[in-house]
């Protein structure tokens, strides 16, 4: 029997996705997170990562108690490591052809170190002029890297344990989630040398609140439909800041997008956007993983001769547009034919 495909989530995460994309526009125009209209937008991956231990649950709690480890891990590698290899290498690309900025200077053996850790996700945030991101090559990759994490510590650990057991650790994560929002005044922390250790904790609340939501079936059964999930994600990412910036974001990482995801799986998809929510979803792994190469090129571009100001609304509204048909054509290209190939060379399971 066929599990149940929760349309509503494909939707919220396409929109995430493309939030994100938005956020990193945005954020080299206008620095200042809250001079920034999405300056909340980088807590779509807080949301990514609620989605992911929902999921997570969902598709592995029952299966993996029959299934051998290696084939978990083999099914993980399949979904995520092709597109991992596709933005390292549209990075590589970037990194040495850059039309507004002097390339790269580095030698061939330290570019392809370079491109080496980056398909292999092992952080290396060695350059200055990437603002010493943990993966230079793929920005975003940090969060892939937690997630890779959380699969691990998920097969060995969270499958095993009781609800109760993953509610305390759920809790102690939160406090940690509280201490370096109000530490850092934000929880945009992650991706650099600076504040690594702020990505593995955001990953710990966050998979561990998505893990409890199918555990507890704690699912909203409504008739709302995906309009009210989708408004509140929205909102949560161009709400205004204030003084009490780092308790907002807490809360909203803390408790909105938990019952975000809770609404989403509870809720049914009009059929008239099914089609659409389907496309959201299916677009949003590729689209985060390929996107950055360009914000480097449109960071250069700002800062060159040829820069424009009246065009930079038509440059994000149509960058952004671009990049989502680009990683439609990476994804019907590419990812889905290598994971199709991989799934049937290597596996010999449903």
């Amino acid at each position: 029997m066929q599990k149940q495909h929760f349309l509503a989530l494909d939707g919220l995460r396409g929109i995430a996705a493309i939030a994100i994309v938005v956020f990193h526009f945005m954020e080299w125009i206008f620095p200042q997170f809250e001079d920034n209209v999405i300056g909340h937008g980088f807590l779509a991956v807080d949301f990514f990562f609620c989605l992911s231990g929902f999921v997570m649950g969902y598709a592995y709690d029952e299966r993996l108690k029959t299934m051998r480890l290696r084939d978990f891990f083999t099914l993980r590698l399949i979904r995520l490591q092709p597109l991992v290899i596709v933005g390292s290498v549209l990075g590589l690309i970037g990194l040495l052809w850059a039309p507004y900025h002097t390339a790269h200077n580095g030698n061939t053996t330290e570019n392809i170190q370079l491109f080496i850790y980056s398909i292999f996700l092992i952080p290396y945030p060695v350059l200055e002029e990437k603002a010493f991101n943990l993966f230079s090559l793929n920005a975003p990759a940090w969060s892939l890297f937690w997630e890779y994490v959380a699969n691990i510590i998920y097969a060995f650990v969270l499958v095993r344990i009781t609800a109760k057991h993953l509610f305390v650790l759920a809790a102690l994560a939160a406090l940690a989630l509280v201490y370096v929002s109000y530490s850092y005044g934000n929880l945009a922390g992650g991706w650099s040398i600076d504040n690594w250790e702020v990505g593995g904790i955001r990953l710990a609340y966050s998979f561990c609140a998505g893990l409890l939501i199918y555990r507890k079936q704690w699912v909203f059964k409504n008739q709302l439909g995906y309009i009210v999930p989708i408004l509140l994600l929205v909102l949560a990412v161009i709400m205004p800041f204030t003084s009490l910036n780092w308790l907002i974001e807490s809360l909203i990482v803390l408790f909105l997008f938990p019952l975000i995801v809770a609404l989403g799986a509870g809720t049914t998809t009009p059929k008239s956007t099914q089609s659409v929510s389907a496309f959201l979803g299916a677009i949003s792994y590729p689209l985060y993983m390929t996107h950055y190469a360009a914000m480097w090129i449109f960071g250069d571009y700002l800062q060159s001769e040829a820069f424009r100001e009246d065009l930079l609304p038509l440059i994000v509204v149509g960058g952004s547009i671009g990049l989502i048909v680009f990683a439609y054509i990476i994804m019907k290209a590419v990812d889905i034919p290598v994971r199709k190939y991989l799934r049937k060379r290597y596996l010999k399971i449903t």
